[in-house]
This record gives C-alpha cells, sequence and structure tokens, in this order.
C-alpha cells in the first residue's frame, strides 16, 4: 500500500524544515506571525503571478532566497464564505499533493487578517492530507523497466504542522485520526478484487478488528438457515462461495442503554445473476458491498475513537453468481420476518438480502434506529448523479440529522419521497411483495419500500450510495476509486447527537 505521511503538531516557533507551507488570504496575504522575509516573498511572486489567494490555488516557489527552506508553497484560502470542516480536508489535500516526495514538509496553521486556526481544523487538515495520500497499490509489482535502476522506496514524508496549542492538536487528531483509519479500511474493503475478497475473506477482516475493542459474531449459513433467512440465502445459493452474517458490536455507552444501529449490503461480486448484467463495466461490481465497508469502517471509527455510544453494525456477505442452482425469475422465498417474495429480477439482489438483516437487527437489538447503506439502484444515479447519496426514511428527524452531518462532512445527501403510492408498486401477484417494481419508473423508490417492509416502527433511513462508494469524481483529498463514503458521514451524525458526554 501506498506509504502514508507522519504527522506532528508543533508549536509555531519551530523551525521550519523542507517545504514551507503557508495558507494565503485575498491577493496573497499571510498572516503577521509568518515573519517579515516570507511575506515579502510571497507577496511579490504573488504580484507577479497574480496569484489571488482563491481557496485551493496554490503558489510555489523553489529555493527562495533569505528564507532557509528549500521551498516555499502558498495554498489560498480566500473565499466569500466561512471556512468549513470540508474546506480543511481540501487545504490538507491540496498540502499533500503539492509536497508528495518531500521528506520534510512545515505548515504554519495561521490565516491572515488574525483569525484562529482550531485544533480541530488543523486535525482536519492532517486528515485531509492522509486520505489525498491514500493509494491501493497493494497488487502492483513495481518491477524496474528494463536498464532502469530499482526505485527506492517511496519517502515517508513528515508533516509537521504548527499550531498555537499542539497538545490541543494532537488530542483533536486522535479522534480524527480513527474516523480516517475507519474510511481507508472502507476504501480498501471495496477496492479488493472479488476472488480476493469474498464473503469468508471479508468476514474474516471483520473478526480481525477485534483487536480495536470491537465484539464480532459471524453466522454462517447453517445459523442463518436456522433463523429462516430465505430472502439472504436465494441471493447466495448460485455461488459456491458460502455467505456469512457479521455483527460487530461497540459497547461505549451506558450499560443498557439500547444501540443504534447500522446495517449494509455485501454482495461482494454482482453478477445479476439469471437476470444477468451486461458485459460493459461488470467489473465495477466488486464494488457492490460499499454499504457493508461503509458499515466497517465506521464501527472500526468509532471503537478507534472510543466513542461514547452503545453501536451495532451488521452485514450480509453473499456473493450473487450463476450456477445451475442459481436462484431463477419467478421464485418465492420467505424472508426471516414471514413475508414472502417473488422473486421477478435476481439482479434486485441486495434488498433481499437487507430484509433479512434488517428484521435480524431490529427483532434481535431493539435499536434507537437503524441507517442500512446500500449500492442499492442504478436509477439513484440517474436521479442524483454521483455527488448526493439517495436518502430515504420513515422518521423526519433523523433525516434531517443525517442531511446537516452530510453538508458538514461533505458525504451528502439528498432526500427522496416514500408514499403508499409507491409502496403498491410492489404489491404481489402470487406473494405477498416482489423486489422489483413495474418498468422503469421510481426504481429508488420502489427499493426503498421494499426495505421498508422489514424495519416493524424502528425509526429508520436508507441510503443508497450507488452513485458515491465507487467510481464517484476525484477531490482534493480522495483519489481513490473507492471513496470510503459514509464513514465519515455517520461519524459525524453519531458525534452530533448520539454519543454520552
Amino acid at each position: 500500500m501506498a506509504t502514508l505521511p507522519m504527522i506532528e503538531f508543533v508549536s509555531r516557533d519551530a523551525t521550519p524544515k523542507g517545504v514551507m507551507v503557508v495558507l494565503a488570504g485575498k491577493a496573497g496575504a499571510l498572516a503577521d506571525g509568518i515573519g517579515a522575509r516570507v511575506k515579502a516573498l510571497v507577496e511579490k511572486a504573488a504580484k507577479v503571478a497574480k496569484f489571488k489567494g482563491k481557496s485551493l490555488a496554490t503558489l510555489d516557489l523553489l529555493a527562495p532566497g533569505e528564507v532557509a527552506v528549500d521551498r516555499l508553497l502558498a495554498v489560498g484560502t480566500h473565499s466569500d464564505k466561512a471556512l468549513v470542516e470540508e474546506d480543511w480536508l481540501k487545504i490538507g489535500g491540496v498540502i499533500a499533493a503539492k509536497t508528495k516526495g518531500a521528506e520534510t514538509v512545515t505548515v504554519r496553521c495561521e490565516l491572515p487578517a488574525g483569525e484562529s486556526v482550531s485544533a480541530e481544523n488543523a486535525a482536519t487538515l492532517a486528515v485531509g492530507a492522509t486520505l489525498r495520500s491514500y493509494d491501493f497499490d497493494l497488487y502492483k509489482t513495481k518491477k524496474p523497466k528494463k536498464d532502469e535502476e530499482p526505485k527506492e522506496p517511496d519517502v515517508v514524508t513528515r508533516i509537521a504542522i504548527a499550531v498555537e496549542d499542539p497538545d490541543a492538536a494532537r488530542a483533536a487528531y486522535q479522534v480524527a485520526e480513527a474516523v480516517a483509519a475507519g474510511t481507508m479500511l472502507a476504501r480498501d474493503l471495496v477496492n479488493e478484487p472479488a476472488n480476493a475478497l469474498g464473503p469468508v475473506e471479508f468476514a474474516d477482516r471483520i473478526a480481525a478488528l477485534g483487536e480495536h475493542g470491537l465484539e464480532v459474531e459471524i453466522l454462517t449459513e447453517k445459523e442463518m438457515r436456522d433463523l429462516k433467512m430465505d430472502a439472504l440465502l436465494g441471493v447466495a445459493q448460485g455461488s459456491p462461495r458460502p455467505p456469512r452474517l457479521a455483527i460487530m458490536r461497540w459497547n461505549g455507552g451506558p450499560e443498557g442503554e439500547a444501540p443504534i444501529a447500522f446495517v449494509g449490503k455485501g454482495v461482494v461480486f454482482d453478477t445479476g445473476g439469471i437476470s444477468i448484467k451486461p458485459s460493459a463495466s461488470m467489473e465495477d461490481m466488486k464494488g457492490d458491498m460499499g454499504g457493508a465497508a461503509a458499515v466497517t469502517g465506521l464501527m472500526r471509527a468509532l471503537a478507534g475513537r472510543k466513542a461514547k455510544v452503545n453501536a451495532i453494525g451488521i452485514v450480509g456477505l453473499v456473493e450473487n453468481a450463476v450456477d445451475g442452482n442459481a436462484q431463477r425469475p419467478g421464485d418465492i422465498v420467505k424472508a426471516m420476518s414471514g413475508t414472502t417474495i417473488e422473486v421477478l429480477n435476481t439482479d434486485a439482489e441486495g434488498r433481499l438480502v437487507l430484509a433479512d438483516a434488517l428484521w435480524y437487527c431490529q427483532d434481535r437489538f431493539k435499536p434507537k434506529f437503524m441507517i442500512d447503506l446500500a449500492t442499492l439502484t442504478g436509477a439513484i444515479i440517474v436521479a442524483l448523479g454521483n455527488h448526493h447519496a439517495g436518502l430515504f426514511s420513515n422518521n423526519d428527524e433523523l433525516a434531517e440529522r443525517l442531511t446537516a452531518a452530510g453538508k458538514i462532512s461533505g458525504e451528502k445527501v439528498w432526500r427522496l419521497p416514500l408514499a403508499p403510492e409507491y409502496d403498491k408498486m410492489i404489491e404481489g401477484k402470487f406473494a405477498d411483495i416482489k423486489n422489483i417494481g413495474g418498468g422503469r419508473a421510481a426504481g429508488s423508490v420502489t427499493a426503498a419500500q421494499f426495505l421498508q417492509r422489514f424495519v416493524n416502527d424502528v425509526p429508520w433511513a436508507h441510503l443508497d450510495i450507488a452513485g458515491t462508494a465507487m467510481g464517484s469524481p476525484s477531490n482534493e483529498y480522495n483519489q481513490s476509486w473507492a471513496s470510503g463514503y459514509g464513514v465519515r458521514l455517520l461519524n459525524q451524525l453519531v458525534a452530533d447527537h448520539y454519543q454520552s458526554h
């Protein structure tokens, strides 16, 4: 894997080394504490280069005279709006990208016009640099070409962030780093090829998280059959790779307090089954477990930062493959809840997996709420593109809190409707319900209506992340095919509303 930078927090009077990074405001203005020589150099260069200090723009000075550093990099912060959390992520990402390969980087975390940079913002900048440095290169052999000298190992960049209160920044980063680790775990899982990460291997990765304090329980096919999870098992029956249901528990809140719960779709590869997908871009279906990856990453984050909350993470892990035993269009299965389902399209399989996982979750754990995440429908990409996840909910307060958390974290959601009129579209002819609606209309909505049948009266939200979990547009802090979407969103939700203090 790519080498991540080593992050340190130092006092503002520390001597800068290697690359010195300063934060520039309008027209390249710097904080007074930066020093007269640096200010004069940047202001002169900004005038020549017409550098306006616009947010995330950069001005690079090599071997600057009269300053004892190798490079001087100014990163613009000027904007018509106040800087928010995602802006600090982006600033950190720009710094990592522009200083890649440097051994030592010193970031003077001071804004012009006397604006202070909080310990939390400094920590977020560091997270942005870390997330931008992520690169899934596990399977690249990196052999030198003929007549080429072997390359040196990747340089471990030391990023020293100079702040007013280094101790406070270190404490904030200890929390933020756990969330970054959860995000990168989710990216790893989605980026892995399906031949390396089947249901059993995924479950093994989850079991290993016990070292972070999570309680992990893995249900086998036999145990699920005993629980009558025939909706989930029907999806798995076309693959020689056995399914698993993984349960993660973090007990950081008061003993006996009802947990909050997160449920993820974990289809490690989706051929579509007998309703087989077109071959174009089918390789992307290794990422059809993005919801399970997000839940796993979130639980890793909550445990890593020792969140004061009781939380449950449940992921249904299957492969939707094709063989002589595969589920057929027209088959009828009975879910754990007792609801019968006509399987009219075997490519609408994720909702079958979630049906049993959601019912099991509410039945066993009696949570305060459930949020499921799933790369569920292509229709959500048609509706929202790759910049928002679709949000469906039976609870206005939960939906509003998720929307607010999305705006803060930058992992945005957009609420779409649930209504009785849509519910009628999934009523079955030969069974209670069917797993698709009629035609192409409202495909994401009918999928959510289907899931709502399995949540009982529990406050619930469904996040359709088909457009955001993989292949979404890269940005300053993510250059990976797998984004890790959902980890920071849900961590923000928990931190804002559900932790005990």
